[in-house]
């Protein structure tokens, strides 16, 4: 059930033990108002704006079962801090590394069938992810695992062009951002390297090989092979998501 408070008393809030760390800070588990266990990601000050915090925040409002539920802000004090709903196993990366040998297909795919719903509500209401990974998917006691860290930017016309020189996950990008920055919903789809992170529990796409190694086997026409956990109709899903020309699915 989505929230309608935004801002939240930091009264109202209990740190507990850390879960996890990143660019942008810490993340916490906590209780609200003593009774509701959240996870609370506590913004490192400098590491961004406030105003980019309140757009980041503001887009996590979106509302899916399959999207990872924003409860609330802190930006009366610092650091500043934002409280949501707390997936108790942690990342699908995670998940998959520490379960590797025994997923079956069946499941692996329900996860995958996670991901596409909160990816498509999110396509459906005009924004872009950006960075979709099994890193930024969180799994929930239950085993549904919904999709995170999707506050990055906002299009009204499918396409969205980075700053020059900014960074992007090159193993999880397309062509036309590895070559012009360029982003649209179909570097989202490309995005879906995930279905691959997935089936191979968790491997690192690409493995071995440098970014510069990656780059140039992406430009001329290499693929991922296909996992063994991975029947080859579902590989052939990953692999039209991997057309430098996009066909229809």
């Amino acid at each position: 059930m989505c929230a309608d408070k935004w801002e939240i008393n930091p009264s109202e809030l209990t740190f507990m033990k850390e879960l996890g760390s990143g660019q942008f800070g810490v993340v916490k588990l906590g209780k609200w108002r003593a009774l509701c266990r959240v996870a609370i990601k506590v913004i490192n000050e400098g590491s961004m704006s406030e105003e980019d915090f309140i757009e980041e925040a503001k887009i996590m409002r979106l509302c899916h079962p399959k999207l990872v539920q924003l409860y609330g802000v802190c930006t009366v004090q610092r650091p500043i801090c934002i409280v949501t709903e707390l997936m108790e196993k942690g990342s699908l990366l995670q998940v998959l590394q520490l379960n590797a040998k025994t997923l079956h297909s069946v499941r692996l795919l329900a996860m995958c069938q996670d991901v596409c719903e909160g990816m498509q509500y999110l396509e459906d209401n005009n924004f872009l992810h950006r960075d979709l990974a099994a890193r930024n998917c969180l799994v929930n006691e239950r085993n549904v695992v919904k999709v995170c860290d999707f506050g990055m930017t906002y299009v009204l016309d499918n396409s969205y062009t980075s700053s020059t020189g900014s960074k992007f996950p090159v193993r999880w990008s397309p062509p036309e951002v590895i070559h012009f920055q360029k982003y649209s919903s179909k570097s989202d789809v490309w995005s879906f390297v995930l279905m691959w992170e997935v089936f191979s529990e968790g491997q690192i796409p690409f493995g071995s090989r440098s970014n510069t190694e990656v780059v140039e086997e992406i430009t001329e026409g290499g693929r991922l092979y296909r996992p063994q956990k991975s029947p080859p109709n579902i590989y052939n899903i990953m692999f039209q998501c991997w057309h430098e020309v996009s066909h229809t699915l």
